[in-house]
């Protein structure tokens, strides 16, 4: 395990309308304000968007299984922002629900916001991580 000691920095709250691209928007943000590490939440409504719902076996590298929320959901969950060389790369993990159905999982692809949408950034100072390609896993995994 390795770990890094930081502060909370800037909080920024954003409000996403009907329509809004999720990750688009969020990049954005962290590009905009210079976020090198953060942690944000979200809750609210999603009208579409992909998720990744664990892998379908436990080797390496993982094919990872999709599910496609199809219609509006409500959304609840939390992420992070690191950059992969010079881009910030979110990781968000939430839950998704519709009447009696509840997904858990990985958004990974365009989300479009359903009505509404808020998100919470908390900056995090004095952190000095990335995202690399890990060459066996072949995903961006957070480097301390």
């Amino acid at each position: 395990m390795n770990y890094q000691v930081g502060k909370p920095g800037r909080m920024i709250v954003a409000k996403f309308d009907d329509h809004d691209d999720v990750i688009e928007n969020l990049s954005e943000i962290a590009k905009k304000e210079d976020i090198k590490a953060g942690v944000f939440y979200l809750v609210g409504g999603l009208r579409e968007g992909k998720i990744v719902v664990g892998p379908e076996t436990e080797e390496l590298p993982p094919k990872p299984v999709w599910k496609e929320l199809g219609e509006s959901h409500e959304i609840l969950g939390v992420g992070t922002i690191f950059w992969l060389e010079s881009e910030p790369k979110l990781h968000f993990h939430g839950a998704f629900g519709k009447k009696d159905m509840v997904k858990i999982g990985c958004l990974r692809e365009k989300a479009e916001t359903f009505l509404v949408l808020e998100a919470i950034i908390i900056e995090m100072d004095g952190i000095n991580a990335v995202r690399e390609i890990d060459p066996v896993i072949g995903m961006p995994l957070l480097k301390l």
